[in-house]
């Protein structure tokens, strides 16, 4: 009725609650309401009737058997022409399960807060517009601030962020809040000791079935001492590269990874020798440039350093640019000439793609490698020579001898001290030391000032393959220089063609410090979960994600999830 009094029931109502019809006239109904939400629910029937506005109200209901639900109660007027109110409809609905659901999911994420608590990693939960919602006791503990004092004022991440890097965590996190996808970052968090320490961040977004973004999950990674190391690497970089100038040795040889550090202990023992080496490797990691060092960090360094590639010289005329020729030695041999092995008395040649080389020049040169000695073409003379010898190939040479290309006593003669160049995707961590070195050298000699390298392109350097190695990026930097208008370099991704397996693997890579965090957190759900991967109290719920998921993690992680079944 307009003045609330409720005047029919329907069937369904009456069998739920187990009045009768009579009895549930009048103000009888509030009797089948729960004590404890009776008051809240006449204050919405009071104002609803007093600003004839529908209304929705939760509360619960008693069932005939005594036991409460809890139904989503909706009321609507219905007016005459004049708009004034002649009754109200009332509808019910049973949302018990929805309410039992999702309270359970609420106690999940208690359990899964608590659980967290104890991870030593920072972590932090942000809403969808950035409001950071909570931060983990290992958060709280580094920062030494409560969450209300965190959030007090302003934005919070002033109080967390290095001051210097503030802008950088700004602008990807706003980014990512943005387009919703993840990012990951480095920067410095003060600690509560007013010391900053350098930390790898990660933000992914969780999605609810729909794919709307129901929050964003922070992880924060300690990596300072890895970040001191890397600086104390760059410093002895650049002490070894004044070490090298001032031996003569080639700048070109950039990097301080391991594998090159070995390289260039190989090259240092082998320079002042007057053995043969050879040199292997992919195509564009730098053959000649370790045949140069090797050259000017021996007794020879002050003599000539010829090279050839063997696979540019036709086959019938490789014979003649080694050896040298005589006049009328063949059709267009008009004087003599002579060869490489000659121009290079008393230094070093270096002979690239040695295993291009012609059978026939195999002999000769197999020749001068035991007798230090050799005909020009066309000559009688015996012509002896005192020359440091340096191949280099990219092919297999143990291949080419058993496919018979390839005589295995000159592969004898030259792998007195074999020497392997990395290629560039053994020796990532190089890679910002050769893009700085290139970005030097480039713009220097287009005349632009490049203060840095955006952290999008350095990252994306970092994880292609280089199947060209150093030339490839080396050639990459030259074309970015040529075309960079500010003073931040950036390479397009689109120059860097990938395989969609390649493209793929680049997606689900994670640096270490994330795996060991997934892992640890996967970890710690299983041993709460007693084992159990799927199930409303299972691994994959208190985690948030899919059973499927879950299940295709452990296995990429090597976690032994039945060690946590309870017995």
């Amino acid at each position: 009725m307009p003045d609330g009094s409720p005047d029919f029931f329907n069937k369904r109502w009456l069998e739920y609650t187990g009045v009768t019809s009579d009895s549930s006239v009048g103000d009888q109904w509030e009797a089948v309401i729960h004590p404890d939400d009776l008051p809240r629910m006449l204050e919405v029937w009071s104002r609803a009737q007093a600003t004839g506005e529908a209304y929705e109200s939760e509360a619960r209901v008693r069932r005939a058997d005594g036991v409460y639900r809890w139904f989503l109660h909706r009321a609507l007027p219905l007016r005459d022409e004049q708009g004034a109110i002649i009754k109200w409809y009332v509808a019910a609905h049973d949302i018990d399960d929805q309410r039992r659901a999702e309270e359970n999911v609420r106690q999940d994420e208690r359990e899964l807060r608590l659980l967290v608590d104890f991870v030593p990693q920072v972590i932090c939960e942000v809403s969808p517009d950035g409001t950071l919602r909570y931060v983990n006791r290992a958060g709280l503990e580094y920062f030494g601030l409560t969450l209300d004092e965190l959030t007090r004022s302003g934005d919070p991440r002033v109080r967390i962020y290095h001051p210097d890097d503030l802008g950088l965590v700004r602008n990807e996190e706003d980014r990512a809040l943005s387009m919703g996808t993840a990012c990951e970052l480095e920067a410095r968090m003060r600690r509560h000791d007013g010391v900053y320490r350098w930390f790898s961040i990660r933000y992914e977004p969780r999605r609810d079935e729909q794919g709307s973004i129901v929050c964003w999950y922070g992880t924060g990674v300690d990596i300072d001492d890895r970040k001191r190391a890397e600086e104390r690497v760059h410093r002895e970089n650049l002490a070894l590269r004044e070490q090298v100038a001032q031996a003569s040795m080639f700048e070109e040889i950039v990097g301080a990874s391991a594998p090159l550090r070995a390289l260039l202990s190989h090259v240092a023992k082998v320079a002042p020798t007057d053995s043969t080496v050879l040199i292997t490797g992919e195509t564009g990691t730098g053959k000649e440039l370790v045949a140069r060092a090797i050259h000017q960090r021996s007794p020879r360094a002050a003599r000539a350093f010829i090279t050839l590639n063997c696979a540019v010289i036709p086959s019938a005329l490789i014979a003649s640019e080694l050896f040298g020729h005589e006049k009328g030695a063949f059709t267009g041999a008009l004087q003599r000439r002579l060869g490489r092995f000659e121009l290079a008395e008393g230094g070093t040649i270096f002979l690239d793609e040695i295993g291009e080389l012609p059978a026939e020049t195999q002999v000769a040169l197999l020749r001068v490698l035991q007798e230090r000695a050799f005909e020009r073409v066309g000559g009688t003379e015996i012509i002896r020579v005192d020359v440091r010898v340096i191949v280099a190939t990219n092919r297999d040479l143990s291949a080419a001898i058993a496919a018979g290309s390839f005589r295995r006593d000159l592969f004898y003669r030259l792998n007195v001290f074999p020497v392997e160049m990395p290629p560039l995707r053994a020796r990532s961590e190089d890679i910002p030391m050769l893009v700085e070195y290139f970005v030097d050298r480039y713009g220097s000699k287009a005349g632009k000032r490049i203060r840095g390298v955006d952290p999008r392109t350095l990252e994306l350097l970092r994880s292609y393959s280089w199947p060209g190695n150093i030339r490839e990026l080396q050639n990459v930097i030259e074309r970015a220089v040529i075309l960079c208008e500010t003073d931040t370099l950036s390479v397009d991704e689109s120059w860097l063609p990938r395989s969609p397996a390649a493209a793929g693997a680049l997606d689900s890579r994670l640096t270490d410090a994330v795996q060991a965090h997934e892992k640890t957190l996967i970890e710690s759900a299983l041993a709460a979960s007693g084992g159990r991967v799927s199930g409303r109290h299972g691994a994959a719920a208190r985690l948030g994600m899919p059973p499927s998921t879950l299940d295709a993690k452990i296995r990429s992680l090597k976690i032994n999830k039945h060690q946590y079944k309870k017995p």
